[in-house]
């Protein structure tokens, strides 16, 4: 593989129905190869931040609970199982391939203060010359609003893009449960055709998009064209694709088309 040149700096969100089963478990097998396929990609050169959703989903299996939780309350306690369980997986496979992370929560009022904004670009930058991988969620524990309305992060599509521009990103790339947009729900229309290239977002487009995807996550493609709006505003190209082939990361970096890139209006690709 050769180094990196064009995208240097990458930003992973990776969503619920990727990091678990329909039962609610982890799943291990998809979570190892992204561990593994990031930390190859890290070797290689690329700064990487992870931005990772799942707390609730994974806490509320680890409490027994029989579906995800509808009270304020529940979902922060589910959150903080969940993180603790989510990062203890994420270090101990990361640590396998000899790669430091580190976590990050953010809340709303975290990104609206330009102090505390200028004091998070900081932080990623200490620690990606550090040669550490950033992990980043929602900190569900302290804050409700980013749990009491999706619209505030939706299931961290809006956080990913977000993270992409405190970070200074070249791209951001959305591992979702499908391949990307389509001109019509490809799981009611069989002829739906895949959008390979967005440079511009208009109403058309958005008219497309329908509501929350699958039952464990909170995020639909209405989140994601917010994201990719926030990311090409800010010259920062964004990708949708599959995330059950972690693999594909690689195809990514090499150019190879797949998905549906949003170009960001600054940067060539």
């Amino acid at each position: 593989m050769s180094q990196p040149n064009r995208h240097h700096r990458i930003v992973v969100k990776v969503g619920t129905s990727t990091l678990t089963y329909a039962s609610g478990k982890l799943n291990l097998r998809c979570i190892e190869r992204l561990a593994r396929i990031i930390s190859d990609l890290h070797n290689c050169g690329y700064e990487l931040v992870l931005v990772s959703s799942g707390a609730i989903g994974v806490g509320a299996n680890k409490l027994g609970l029989r579906e995800r939780p509808r009270t304020t309350r529940m979902k922060q306690a589910a959150a903080a199982v969940g993180q603790c369980e989510l990062m203890h997986i994420y270090d101990k496979m990361f640590l396998e391939y000899g790669v430091t992370v580190a976590q990050i929560l953010l809340t709303r009022s975290d990104i609206d203060s330009r102090h505390k904004r200028d004091n998070i670009h900081n932080t990623f930058d200490a620690l990606l010359e550090t040669g550490t991988v950033p992990i980043v969620n929602e900190n569900d524990t302290v804050a409700t609003e980013e749990i009491e309305a999706v619209e505030t992060f939706g299931d961290n599509d809006t956080l990913s893009a977000v993270v992409a521009r405190l970070c200074g990103a070249d791209l951001l790339v959305i591992l979702s449960d499908i391949e990307g947009l389509y001109d019509s729900d490809p799981r009611e229309n069989p002829d739906a055709r895949l959008i390979s290239r967005v440079e511009h977002i208009d109403d058309s487009l958005r008219a497309i998009a329908g509501g929350p995807g699958t039952a464990g996550g909170t995020g639909g493609m209405a989140t994601k064209l917010v994201a990719a709006e926030l990311c090409m505003d800010a010259g920062i190209s964004m990708l949708i694709t599959r995330g059950d082939r972690p693999e594909i990361l690689y195809d990514i970096v090499e150019g190879k088309p797949v998905g549906t890139l949003f170009k960001g209006r600054k940067v060539e690709l």
